[in-house]
Formats: structure tokens, sequence, C-alpha cells
């Protein structure tokens, strides 16, 4: 056994972003991800095995736009407990792959929706990207500079409020399935789930501590122990020493005399306490630093670049990183004690295990054979 979803079947329309990556999670868990491919020619992303959310799942090529295609995926969701679909909303039932004739071939399905502004209300038909979505929930206000907003790449609606959430979403709905027999459907929206990433900032607004100006609350670069610093050598420190006995610890660290700065917390201090700070960490290369605060409690870590982190002893003493078909990439996560996850192999491409799965959903040489003269798989 391993995985603690081995044995969960999930059907994946595929597509891009946070459906494939809610896919990539349950598969790295041990879940069956059966992707449904088209059958056009394959991205250059997807032919190279690049496409790493698209890992540890089987593929078929499939034309939703034939009937004999439409007939596969409803096969597929039968013997499924769960579907991924990241569709604009009305797309999957022109497609006749719908909740309806979904739920119509099995009841208890979960049938998971992911876009970027939720199946109803006025923005519902819109384009949007990640950037629109983290804009309308506030959560992209609060991130960057006091002159401008930065984009966090799109980890937190594409991702995390998105991709994370469907998988949250999905696994609740199965556990309720199981017990009631009972399907529904999981309406997974971006904005939804990036506006809920930020729950507790509304609870310190309501607190009053926390204002709508960047650079100016404890935890967005505004605090000097709280913020990053450039090193001699043009890289990064990140420090995090917000409770009293860290930031004693970094000071302990940075040679400072406790007495220069007393209240740490006084907002009048900190703008000596920053170019003191700044002054200091950038006397030092970045590596040189790591090293000197190692095994202290200051709260200062080396910024990593994607190509540097996994290389850093402790993501190897972990292996939070590992190589699957000569691709470095993040293993799965989180870790389980006894149920092992694992990446079975690398992205596969579209197609790849058609006839595989025909076969196991009950499709005869013969009716495989037809399928694909008709165009309907490939």
């Amino acid at each position: 056994m391993s995985g603690p979803l081995s044995g969960m079947v999930v059907v994946e329309l595929a597509g891009l972003g946070p459906a494939p990556f809610c896919g990539m999670m349950l598969a790295d868990l041990g879940a069956d991800v059966i992707r449904i491919d088209r059958t056009r020619p394959e991205s250059p992303l997807a032919s190279d095995g690049h496409e790493l959310t698209n890992r540890g799942k089987r593929s078929v090529a499939v034309d939703l736009k034939s009937e004999g295609g439409v007939e596969v995926v409803l096969r597929c969701v039968e013997r499924s407990e769960a579907l991924i679909e990241g569709f604009r909303p009305g797309v999957a039932e022109r497609l006749g792959v719908g909740p309806a004739e979904c739920l119509a071939r099995n009841p208890a399905l979960v049938f998971g929706r992911m876009t970027g502004w939720g199946q109803q209300g006025p923005l519902s038909e819109m384009a949007g990207h990640d950037i629109d979505y983290i804009a309308l929930s506030g959560a992209l206000h609060s991130i960057g500079p006091s002159d401008r907003p930065i984009p966090p790449l799109n980890l937190v609606g594409d991702f995390g409020g998105g991709g994370v959430m469907l998988a949250f979403g999905l696994l609740a709905g199965i556990l309720h399935a199981r017990e009631t027999g009972e399907g529904q459907v999981v309406d997974a929206a971006m904005v939804d789930g990036s506006a809920l990433l930020t729950t507790p900032h509304h609870g310190y607004v309501a607190d009053g501590w926390w204002v709508p100006r960047r650079e100016s609350n404890l935890l967005d670069g505004a605090a000097p122990f709280y913020t990053t610093y450039q090193t001699s050598d043009g890289e990064h420190v990140a420090v995090g020493a917000l409770e009293p006995q860290f930031f004693a610890a970094l000071l302990a660290g940075l040679a400072i005399d406790p007495a220069e700065f007393a209240s740490q917390n006084d907002r009048e201090q900190w703008p000596a306490m920053r170019a003191r700070f700044a002054g200091l960490f950038g006397r030092r290369t970045r590596d040189e630093w790591a090293e000197h605060f190692a095994g202290t409690d200051a709260c200062v870590a080396p910024v990593m670049s994607l190509t540097e982190a996994p290389a850093h002893p402790h993501n190897q003493a972990r292996s939070t990183f590992v190589e699957v078909d000569g691709v470095i990439q993040p293993g799965p996560a989180p870790r389980f004690s006894s149920t092992t996850a694992e990446i079975r192999h690398g992205p596969s491409r579209s197609g790849t295990n058609t006839d595989e799965v025909l076969a196991w959903l009950g499709f005869s040489p013969t009716d495989i054979g037809k399928l694909r003269d008709s165009g309907a798989v490939a």
C-alpha cells in the first residue's frame, strides 16, 4: 500500500494551472488520477515531460465533442469517486459531462469545479487570471512595497486559493459521500479561496492593529525585524525575529547592544533600526550570514532561488526535493508515518494509457478499435 489515498479513483478533465495541481496532489498521495486529455497535438510542455502537475497520472486522449468520447468519460465517472474540471461555467454542460450527466451515472460522485470567479455572480462569465482574482479578494492589496502591489507569483490564487482548496473540498465531499452515498458539486473559486487565506488579517483589522496600507504593518515588511536585507554579494537574507527572545538573538548575532533598541515595537525607532540592520547585513555575503546564524533562534534564513533550494542541506536531509526522470522537483507533501506518499512516475504523454484505461472500463478490443477509427480516442 502506498499513499493514504490508495484505491481512490479520480477523473481529471485536462486543463491548466490549479485544477491539474489539485489532481497532482491527490496522485502524489496515492489516488489513481485518470487525466482526460485532448486528441489534438500536445503542447511543448506536455511533450517534453516538464508539465509537472501531470505527474503520477494516467492519460487517455479523448475527443469530448464526439459521442464516443463523452461515453468514455461517463464510464470513467461510474468507477470514480471524484471528477475535476476547470472549464468556464457552462462548458462541461455543453459537452455533455456536466454535473447532471455525471451524477446520473454515479450518484455518489463528487464533482469538483475550479474557476477564478465561481459558477455564479456578475463576473462568472468573464476571463481572468490569478492576479485578477487576488485583486478582488483583497489579498493583492497587502503584498508589496508602499508604492505598488506586487504579484506573489501565482501562488496565492491559482495554487493556494485554487488547487489546494479544491483538493480540500473534494476530500471533504468524498468523506460525506462514503457515509451517505450522496454526491455533490464542489464550487472552488480562486477569488473565494484567496479571500479565505486572508481570514486572520480580517481579524487583525477588527482588532485595529492592521491598516490598509502596504509596508505599514507588522507582517508586510514595515517592521525591520520581519523583512529582507541585501547582502554584500547582492543576494538577500530573510529576517523573522518577531518574538522578544528571537529579537534578542538577532541583536546578539549582529553584535548590537540591546540597549540600542530597548523597545522592539517602538515604531519611532524602526527607521533607525532598519538602517542599522541594513548596514550590518551588507557587510557579509548571504551564505556567510546563513552560517553565522546557523543553530541560533534569530530567525534568519538565506533567500534561495528555485534552482538553489534543492541543494540546501536541510532540504536534502528531508528529501524536500526529488528527482524523477531527470527532473528535480518538490516531493509530495505533507508526510505520513505509515502510508508513504510517492511520485509514481513523471508526466505521461497525452493518450499514453488510452488502451489500458479503456480495457479497465470494460471496452472490448473491438470497441477500442471502433473508438479509435471514429476519432473518439487517440
